[in-house]
């Protein structure tokens, strides 16, 4: 069984949803202490080692999807809307914590017992507007500790399984952030970058790309990486012929499409097969939905390169990876980074 990295299990056990990312991003900074610190308006956090010609960035969000309260009844009973993308079946019956002014508070998202719903009603699915969340509070007075527009999240540590697999919330994308600046304190620890290399733990990814908008907007890299997650294709259901092969253990998936740069993803390609590093390839005719599509077009272009990890049971409390790949990951990146040189042609 393989150890998760330190670094990473903590990042796993920060709550920390889109817009509030403060406690998983305090973890950040606090391991990038080897590297140039800074921060832009929105909170992304950046790392950076080196002054040369080019400079890469390689970006992981570091939101998770979450919850948000709206509004809090007489009888002490929480609402909410979601923060980012929900099934609304996987909520039911879930334990939740509310991220209150004096720390966190559980709770459980309820709904009224399949007993006492019609026939007809069951066979219809849940709806967010259907739930509610429970702390146990007697009274609205009782329910003090939290407040309007707390954030909440799923109670749902990281778990180790067979082999290298583990599971966890929020794997979507702490992986992104952790690959992203494990692989620059690898690269520094090593030869360093053949330029100079930021490492961005960007924020409100899930809401809307924005934190590695205004990130590139700060960074000003000559090419970026997005590391984020994609679909693992070994599981039920899931249909190889619209996603590709992406199986967990395949290592990391490089994209190339219509948004991205074909240099980078050459480069990413030749590194690969040059450092022996199993990998995937994807195909996209549009944009990705990841924070590529962000930063490629931020101030007047940027070449921009997509790496993903498969990831099954996406934005649910069970995500599940295999810690080989994400090793990968980050072996890819740190080489990657350490072969570029002021030279480079990233000309489309």
């Amino acid at each position: 069984m393989t150890e998760t990295p330190t670094l990473l299990d903590s990042l796993l056990r920060s709550a920390a949803p889109s817009g509030y990312e403060g406690p998983a991003a305090e973890v950040w900074r606090e391991a990038a202490s080897f590297a140039e610190l800074s921060t832009d308006g929105l909170g992304s956090s950046i790392a950076r080692v080196g002054d040369a010609a080019p400079l890469l960035a390689v970006v992981g969000h570091i939101d998770e999807i979450g919850l948000v309260i709206t509004h809090i009844d007489e009888k002490g009973f929480v609402y909410f809307r979601s923060i980012g993308g929900w099934d609304p079946q996987i909520l039911v019956g879930q334990r939740v914590e509310v991220r209150g002014r004096d720390g966190l508070v559980p709770g459980v998202v309820g709904r009224k017992p399949i007993h006492l719903i019609d026939p007809d009603q069951r066979k219809k699915v849940v709806e967010l507007r259907g739930l509610h969340i429970d702390i146990g509070a007697a009274d609205r007075d009782e329910a003090a500790a939290i407040r309007i527009g707390d954030p909440v999240t799923i109670a749902a540590e990281p778990v180790q399984m067979f082999g290298e697999r583990l599971i966890s919330r929020a794997m979507d994308n702490r992986l992104g952030a952790y690959v992203a600046l494990e692989s620059l304190r690898r690269c520094h620890e090593g030869d360093g970058p053949g330029g100079s290399f930021a490492a961005v733990a960007a924020v409100q990814e899930e809401i809307g790309l924005f934190g590695s908008r205004t990130a590139a907007f700060e960074v000003r890299p000559d090419l970026a990486v997005a590391v984020d997650v994609t679909h693992a294709t070994d599981a039920p259901g899931v249909d190889e012929k619209e996603l590709g092969s992406h199986a967990l253990g395949s290592g990391p998936v490089i994209t190339r499409g219509s948004t991205l740069s074909p240099k980078v993803f050459e480069l990413l390609v030749e590194t690969a097969e040059e450092a022996g590093i199993e990998h995937t390839i994807a195909a996209s005719g549009r944009g990705t939905s990841t924070d590529a599509d962000a930063i490629q077009i931020s101030r007047s272009g940027i070449p921009t390169g997509l790496v993903s990890i498969p990831l099954r049971y996406m934005h649910s409390p069970v995500e599940m990876v295999d810690l080989a790949d994400v090793e990968a990951a980050v072996e890819l990146l740190a080489a990657f980074a350490a072969r570029l040189d002021a030279g480079v042609d990233l000309s489309r």
